[in-house]
């Protein structure tokens, strides 16, 4: 009988280690790189918190730098714009200036040059037609006509001018002389 429980024992033994063995084998085999053991404590506290890190960086990297290359474009185009502003002020081409002459005196504009009497009297000087193209009425003024106040007055031809019969104030556009 004792060689019974013997056996017994030792079957008991056996199947005990065997068991042991099978749970350990799976317990090794589990959060593996095959097969991955994940929970939801590691998710909401290490993985989610990882993952935001690294996207927040990612978007802060392409922020600064979509910033930094919007910034260079707007200084050059500043740049760009200033200096076609300061160009244009220094000929006269872009901004209308404010020019006073006295009775007799002629201001003679260059070719694209743009008049318009505001105060005053003038005439058209011109050797040939047109004088002056009357832009606002859509006609031409002819050597000697008069200036209408506050109508826009384009010179070209060459050498053709505003004389003006009393003191005179204009605005002008271009380039001109005054004699």
């Amino acid at each position: 009988m004792k060689h019974r429980w013997n056996k017994k024992i030792a079957a008991v033994v056996i199947g005990i280690t065997l068991l042991t063995c099978g749970v350990t084998a799976a317990a090794a085999s589990q959060g593996s790189a095959d097969n991955p053991l994940v929970t939801l404590s590691y998710l909401k506290n290490i993985y989610t918190s990882s993952v935001l890190a690294q996207t927040q960086t990612k978007i802060d990297s392409a922020q600064t730098q979509y910033q930094s290359a919007l910034d260079t474009k707007i200084d050059t185009y500043t740049k760009e714009m200033t200096a076609m502003v300061q160009g244009a002020n220094s000929d006269g081409s872009a901004v209308f200036s404010l020019v006073s002459l006295s009775s007799g005196q002629t201001l003679t504009g260059s070719v694209g040059c743009e008049v318009m009497l505001r105060v005053g009297s003038a005439a058209c000087v011109s050797t040939e037609s047109p004088g002056l193209i009357d832009s606002t009425a859509g006609t031409v003024l002819e050597n000697g006509g008069a200036l209408v106040k506050n109508h826009l007055y384009l010179v070209t031809v060459q050498n053709h001018a505003v004389k003006a019969t009393s003191a005179v104030k204009v605005l002008v556009r271009g380039t001109y002389t005054v004699s």
